[in-house]
C-alpha cells in the first residue's frame, strides 16, 4: 500500500448528503468530495474537468470512491485524461445503467459514450435490487471496465437509504485498491 493516498469521492447525480457513506467518509477520514458546479444538470465535460483539477491538486497518489453517476465520471475521465497514471484504483459503487429506457432526461447526454477498459484497478460493487441497474447490466459494466465485481446483496442503490452508516466493508474494499 502507498504510504499516503488522497481519496477523492465522486458523488452521483444530485450529490451525496451527510447520511451517505461518502459524506460520512469525508467527515471521518478527511476524504475530499469532488464538488460539481451543477448537481441537477450534470454535464459530462464539466464534471470531467472538475475531476481533472482535483486529481492534479492531489498531493499523493489518488484513490477514487465513486457512487452512481460518479462511476461513469471516473471511467469517462480515465479514458480522456493524460493523468490516469496518478490514480492507483477506483471503487465503483452502484453505477446506473445508462441504457435504460426510463433514463431521466438530465442524464441522457451521458449515455452516448462507450464503456472502455479503465487503465487502473477497479472494483465494482453492485446491489441485487438496485432500482437503477439490473444485476446483468452491472456485470456488463464490470466486464467492459475490466473491474473486479462484487454483488453485495440487496442494498438498493447503496446510498444513505441503504442504512450502511460508515460502511466499513466498502472502506476496506477501497483501501485494498491502494495495495495494487
Amino acid at each position: 500500500m502507498h504510504a499516503q493516498v488522497t481519496v477523492l469521492l465522486l458523488p452521483g447525480w444530485l450529490g451525496s448528503g451527510p447520511g451517505h457513506w461518502q459524506g460520512r467518509w469525508a467527515q471521518s477520514h478527511g476524504d475530499h468530495l469532488v464538488q460539481q458546479d451543477d448537481w441537477t444538470a450534470p454535464l459530462r465535460g464539466d464534471w470531467i474537468c472538475q475531476l481533472e483539477a482535483a486529481v492534479l491538486q492531489a498531493p499523493f497518489p489518488v484513490l477514487l470512491g465513486a457512487h452512481s453517476l460518479g462511476c461513469h465520471l471516473a471511467a469517462g475521465w480515465a479514458s480522456t485524461s493524460g493523468n490516469a497514471h496518478r490514480v492507483t484504483g477506483a471503487l465503483l459503487v452502484a453505477p446506473p445503467d445508462l441504457t435504460r429506457d426510463d433514463l431521466p432526461p438530465a442524464l441522457q447526454s451521458w449515455q452516448r459514450y462507450p464503456l472502455q477498459r479503465v487503465p487502473f484497478p477497479t472494483h465494482l460493487i453492485s446491489s441485487s435490487d438496485d432500482p437503477y441497474c439490473s444485476p446483468a447490466a452491472a456485470k456488463r459494466m464490470a466486464a467492459a471496465w475490466g473491474s473486479r465485481h462484487t454483488e453485495a446483496g440487496a442494498l438498493r442503490h447503496i446510498n444513505a437509504e441503504s442504512g450502511l452508516g460508515d460502511w466499513t466493508h466498502g472502506r476496506d474494499w477501497l483501501l485494498e485498491l491502494a495495495r495494487h
